[in-house]
């Protein structure tokens, strides 16, 4: 079969396709032939080495989340899994081929009304985007700013803030056009990347869910309101400074609060009854989701150049 490899790490132009054999389900795993394999910014960050000390090695096989249709399962697992149309967690890896195993438990079913495209759109993203919600006590009547909206994160969590009530729903995004199209999925503020540009938009934020971090985040702690809290889930602008806490400690009589996010550490339980949830809301058409472009697997260099070069608005999927 074929699979994506990182080769060496660094620029897109390490991955490689290579072949290999295909893979026999363990117990309690599934392999599925996959139709869809989402792009997401954790593969971009692997490949490029900044997560290194995680202990990623050359070799490695990007992508967490596929969708297609089992054909086979290993010991433990019923064979009644086999011929049915699923969506799956591969974990930090493993998703750029064609066969995919996955625990069972990390597989869900896709409902009739959902394609294989729209499942790995909204699969990891509506997952993280609901339970960052969840972990900054969001309330409804809350104002709420996402850093870094147009991935499929951002796209998710602008359209559950509005649904959940949010008084207020900022973003911050790299153009008017972009903001134009996240207006359009709920926001009622649109921002640049430094959090100007908005005469209008609320002086202060009671909640920020942050996708990029990087050397900016500690100006955002002025955008907080007192008892405002900050939940960093992901950091596609590299890490913050190691100091970036004295910002906040600067303002210590706001009370304000950060945290980080993984989806890690929600029970596998709970994660699949959230994501079973969306997808049924995604049938009915109430989540929208957003794919910026199809491309053939050995094409994983494009699309990770084109991550890199910031030009996607929602989600690359690959497709064998």
């Amino acid at each position: 079969m074929k699979a994506v490899a990182i080769q060496s790490f660094g620029s897109p132009s390490g991955l490689a396709v290579i072949d290999l054999p295909v893979p026999a389900p363990a117990g309690g795993q599934v392999l599925i032939a996959t139709e869809a394999i989402g792009v997401g910014g954790v593969d971009v960050l692997i490949r490029s080495g900044a997560l290194a000390d995680y202990g990623f090695a050359e070799g490695h096989i990007p992508g967490s989340e596929v969708a297609g249709t089992v054909t086979a399962v290993g010991d433990g697992v019923d064979t009644s899994w086999i011929g049915r149309r699923v969506w799956a967690f591969t974990g930090v890896g493993g998703g750029y081929v064609e066969q995919a195993v996955a625990s069972i438990e990390e597989v869900l079913p896709l409902p009739a009304g959902l394609s294989a495209v729209d499942a790995v759109t909204l699969g990891g993203s509506g997952v993280v985007a609901h339970f960052a919600l969840a972990h900054a006590h969001f309330a409804p009547g809350e104002s709420v700013l996402v850093r870094g909206a147009a991935g499929s994160i951002g796209v998710t969590t602008v359209q559950l803030a509005a649904r959940g009530g949010a008084g207020a729903v900022a973003v911050t995004t790299s153009s008017a056009e972009r903001g134009d199209r996240l207006r359009k999925l709920g926001a009622t503020h649109v921002l640049d990347r430094s959090g100007e540009g908005d005469a209008d938009a609320p002086p202060g934020y009671d909640v920020i869910v942050d996708i990029v971090a990087g050397a900016d985040l500690p100006s955002f702690f002025a955008r907080l309101n007192p008892n405002g809290r900050m939940v960093a889930v992901g950091m596609v602008g590299g890490p913050p400074p190691a100091d970036f806490g004295m910002t906040m400690m600067a303002a210590f009589r706001k009370s304000m609060s950060f945290a980080t996010f993984s989806a890690d550490t929600v029970p596998v339980s709970d994660r699949r009854a959230v994501r079973a949830g969306q997808f049924a809301a995604a049938g009915r058409g109430e989540l929208e989701m957003v794919v910026h472009e199809l491309l053939p697997l050995d094409r994983a260099v494009s699309a990770h150049r084109k991550m890199d070069a910031g030009e996607v608005f929602g989600r690359i999927v690959l497709t064998p």
